[in-house]
C-alpha cells in the first residue's frame, strides 16, 4: 500500500527499506548518499543526524556526487557568501542530473527554513526534489518517499517544532572528536543575525539525556566532548551545574563548548571552567564590535565595560586565559572611529585568534532595514585592518607558552610539511611539531619552542 499523507513514521522508513534492498539486489551494493553540511559545528552536527536517518533505511555514504544516489546540501543562513557557495554547488549538479534522471537533489538547513530561498529553488532550480528547514528532520522518511516513491518535489518550511527528539542520534564523522547538542535555537535577537528566524526560540535537551551521551561517547573512545548550542551558556537547566556533572564522568577526555553570549558569562562560568580539569581552558566569547554605540545597534545588551569585566576577573584568576572571538565589520552605521574602537579592544583583550567578517545584510532581520552607506572597497579595507592588528597582537600574546608543555590533541597532518603534526592544546591553539602518524588521535605533551603568528611549534616530550 503506497505512502501518501500519513504521519506513519514507521511505514514510510518500511516502504524506504524496500526500496534500498531493491537496489541492493539489483546492483550488489548499497544505494550511496552524499550529506555535506556548511557553517557550523551545529550544521555538522545536524548533518550527522541524516547521515544516521539515512543509516537506518539502508543507505551507504561517498563524497564523489558522481556516485551517489542521493546528495543532501545542508545549508547555513548567516552570510551572504555561505548561501552563494550553495547555489554555486547547486548549479553545478544540473549536468549529473541531466545526465542521471535517478538521481535526488535535496537542501536543507538554515538556508532552506527560509521562505523566499525555497521559492527560489522551485522556480529556478527546477531539478532540486527536496528542501526542507530546521524544523522538518523528524519528517525525513515521509519526505524522501514521496520523491523517491510518488516522483514529486517536496518543499517543508514549517516553523512548528515538537519538542527535542531524543530519537535522533548521529552517524559520527569524526572517531576521536564529538559534537553534542544541548540546546537548540536562540532568544537573543541580535539585529543582524538571521538565526532566530531559522533555529527557532531557545529549547534545552534534559541533563541526564546529555550526560549519558557524554558517558557512551567517552566509553567509546572519544577524546574531545563539544557541547554545542546557538547561545550554550544559557542552558536552561544551568550550564555550570552541567559542565561540573560532565567534569566528574571517568576517562581520559577533554570539554569545550560554543558559543557563548557575554551576556549570559558571570563569575561563576569562569571559576568552573578553572576549577573542572576536564574543561578547556579557553572561552569563545563573541563581543562583535568594540563600540558602545554599535553594540546598542546590534542589540547585544552589554558595553564593552561589561565586556572587560569577564575578561579581567579570568585574568586575574588565570593570566594565560585563553580566549577567542567573533568580530563583524562595517554594521550599517559604524564609522571609522567607532571601528578603531574594535582594534583597541583587540590590544587590550589580547586573544589568542579572531574570527573576523564584513557585515553581511540578511533579509528578515532589523538591520537589514538600516541604511548602509559604507562601500563593499571600505568595510574589505577595515577588514584587512583588524586582520592585521590582530597578527601583531597574537604573535607576541603567544610567546607566553615558548619554554611551557602543553597537552596537544594531535588531529593530523601539519601544516610545515612531512613528518610533521598538528593538534590543539588545551588553550585551543594550534601545536605543530615532529612525530609519527599513529600519535594521531592521542594526547601528547609538547614543549613549546617557538611561537609564530598563527600557531606554535614544540617537541614531544
Amino acid at each position: 500500500m503506497p505512502f501518501e499523507e500519513s504521519k506513519d513514521i514507521s511505514g514510510a522508513k518500511e516502504l524506504l527499506l524496500e526500496k534500498t534492498l531493491e537496489f541492493y539486489k539489483m546492483n550488489g551494493r548499497k544505494p550511496l548518499a552524499l550529506v555535506r553540511s556548511f557553517g557550523c559545528q551545529q550544521n555538522v552536527s545536524d548533518g550527522e543526524k541524516l547521515k544516521a536517518l539515512l543509516d537506518k533505511i539502508g543507505f551507504g555514504f561517498t563524497e564523489e556526487p558522481e556516485e551517489a544516489l542521493l546528495i543532501i546540501y545542508n545549508t547555513c543562513a548567516v552570510r551572504e557568501n555561505a548561501e552563494d557557495r550553495v547555489f554555486g554547488n547547486i548549479g553545478q549538479l544540473k549536468k549529473l542530473k541531466e545526465k542521471r534522471p535517478e538521481l535526488i537533489i535535496g537542501i536543507c538547513g538554515c538556508m532552506a527554513q527560509q521562505e523566499h530561498i525555497a521559492q527560489k529553488v522551485k522556480e529556478s532550480y527546477r531539478y532540486v526534489d527536496l528542501v526542507f528547514g530546521t524544523f522538518a528532520y523528524n519528517d525525513l522518511y515521509q519526505m524522501l518517499w514521496k520523491v523517491m516513491g510518488q516522483h514529486e518535489r517536496v518543499f517543508n518550511q514549517t516553523d512548528k517544532y515538537s519538542d527535542i527528539n531524543e530519537e535522533l542520534t548521529q552517524l559520527r564523522d569524526d572517531k576521536v572528536k564529538a559534537f553534542v547538542p544541548i540546546m537548540y535555537g536562540c532568544n537573543n535577537f541580535c539585529t543582524y543575525c538571521i538565526v532566530p528566524y531559522v533555529r527557532g526560540r531557545e529549547r534545552s535537551r534534559k541533563p541526564e539525556n546529555v550526560i549519558a551521551e557524554v558517558k557512551k561517547l567517552v566509553s567509546e573512545g572519544y577524546k574531545e566532548i563539544m557541547l554545542l548550542g546557538q547561545n550554550v551558556n544559557s542552558y536552561s537547566y544551568g550550564f555550570t551545574s552541567l559542565l561540573r556533572e560532565i567534569n566528574r564522568i571517568e576517562g581520559d577526555f577533554r570539554v569545550r563548548f560554543m558559543s557563548s553570549h557575554p551576556k549570559d558569562a558571570g563569575r561563576d562560568l569562569i571559576d568552573t571552567i578553572l576549577e573542572c580539569d576536564k574543561v578547556c581552558k579557553h572561552l569563545h566569547l563573541p563581543v562583535q564590535a568594540g563600540s558602545d554605540e554599535i553594540l546598542k545597534a546590534m542589540n547585544r545588551r552589554y558595553t564593552v565595560e561589561k565586556y572587560m569585566e569577564i575578561i579581567d576577573y579570568a585574568r586575574a584568576k588565570a593570566p594565560d586565559f585563553s580566549f577567542t572571538t567573533d568580530i563583524i565589520v562595517g554594521f550599517p552605521g559604524e564609522t571609522y572611529e567607532q571601528f578603531c574602537r574594535t582594534k583597541e579592544l583587540i590590544k587590550r583583550v589580547k586573544y589568542d585568534n579572531i574570527y573576523s567578517f564584513v557585515y553581511s545584510r540578511r533579509s528578515g532581520t532589523p538591520a537589514a532595514k538600516l541604511p548602509d552607506d559604507i562601500s563593499d572597497k571600505q568595510k574589505g579595507l577595515w577588514l584587512r585592518e583588524l586582520i592585521l592588528e590582530q597578527r601583531e597582537v597574537t604573535s607576541e600574546w603567544l610567546g607566553r607558552f615558548v619554554g611551557r608543555e602543553l597537552r596537544v590533541l594531535v588531529s593530523g597532518d601539519g601544516r610545515k610539511g612531512e613528518g610533521w603534526l598538528t593538534g590543539k592544546s588545551g588553550e585551543d591553539i594550534i601545536v605543530e611539531f615532529k612525530g609519527g602518524r599513529e600519535l594521531i588521535g592521542q594526547f601528547v605533551n609538547v614543549r613549546i619552542v617557538k611561537a609564530m603568528n598563527w600557531a606554535l611549534e614544540g617537541t614531544v616530550l
